[in-house]
C-alpha cells in the first residue's frame, strides 16, 4: 500500500502544480467528457466487485480519459472516479487505492509518455494519433500496467498467473478498441473533446 500511496501523492502533486482546472473555464468543451467519465467509469471499475466470475472483468478507460482531458486533469478525474467506485462497490481503502493507481494513474502516465514519444519520433498524422495513441498505444499502456500490478502482488484471485496474463491481454484489446473507436468518432465530430489533439500539429492548418 505504501507504493500506491506514494505514486498517488506524486501524481496528484504534479497535477495540482500544473493547475489543470484552468482548462475548465467558462465555455470549456472538456467539461462534457469529464462529467461523462465521472458518471460512467465508476460502474465499469466496480465490475469485479459487482459480479462473480472465475476471471473478473477489468476495465480501465484511463488512456481515453487522458486523451480527452490531458494528463493533469485526467489524474484528478481518475482519482475522483476511484473514490466514487469505492462508495458504490464497498471496497476497502487499500483495494481502492490499488484500483486508482493500476487502472487509472499508471496507464494514464504511460499514455502521456507514449504520446510524447510518438510526437518526438513519428510523423504527425491523424492516422498515427488514432492508431498509435488511441488503439495500439492503449493496448500497450493498459496491459503493461496490468503486468506491473500483478508482478507487485495484485494478482487475479482464483486464477493462475499464466491464465490471468492471457485474460488481461485480451481485456486490454477490448478496452483499446473502444478507445480507438471513440477517438476516431471524436476527431470527426467533436475534436474539441480531445485535449491532446491539435489541428495545427496533425492537419498542418
Amino acid at each position: 500500500m505504501g507504493l500506491e500511496l506514494a505514486l498517488t501523492l506524486l501524481a496528484l502533486g504534479a497535477s495540482l502544480w500544473m493547475r489543470p482546472w484552468r482548462m475548465l473555464g467558462a465555455g470549456s468543451a472538456l467539461l462534457t467528457p469529464m462529467l461523462a467519465s465521472v458518471v460512467l467509469l465508476p460502474w465499469l471499475w466496480a465490475l469485479p466487485n459487482l459480479h462473480h466470475m472465475p476471471l473478473q472483468l477489468h476495465w480501465s478507460g484511463a488512456p481515453l480519459v487522458t486523451l480527452m482531458l490531458g494528463w493533469p486533469l485526467a489524474v484528478l478525474t481518475l482519482t475522483a472516479i476511484g473514490a466514487i467506485t469505492t462508495v458504490i462497490s464497498s471496497t476497502s481503502a487499500e483495494a481502492a487505492l490499488g484500483l486508482v493507481v493500476w487502472q487509472g494513474l499508471v496507464p494514464a502516465t504511460f499514455t502521456l509518455l507514449l504520446g510524447a514519444a510518438l510526437r518526438r519520433w513519428v510523423s504527425h498524422h491523424p492516422f498515427v494519433y488514432v492508431l498509435g495513441r488511441g488503439f495500439l498505444g492503449a493496448v500497450l499502456c493498459i496491459f503493461l500496467s496490468s503486468v506491473l500490478a500483478q508482478s507487485l502482488g495484485h494478482e487475479v484471485p482464483y486464477v493462475s498467473s499464466s491464465l490471468s496474463m492471457i485474460g488481461l491481454w485480451l481485456m486490454a484489446w477490448g478496452d483499446a478498441f473502444i478507445t480507438g473507436m471513440v477517438c476516431a468518432i471524436f476527431l470527426a465530430y467533436r475534436p474539441q473533446w480531445l485535449a491532446t489533439w491539435s489541428d495545427q500539429m496533425y492537419l498542418k492548418v
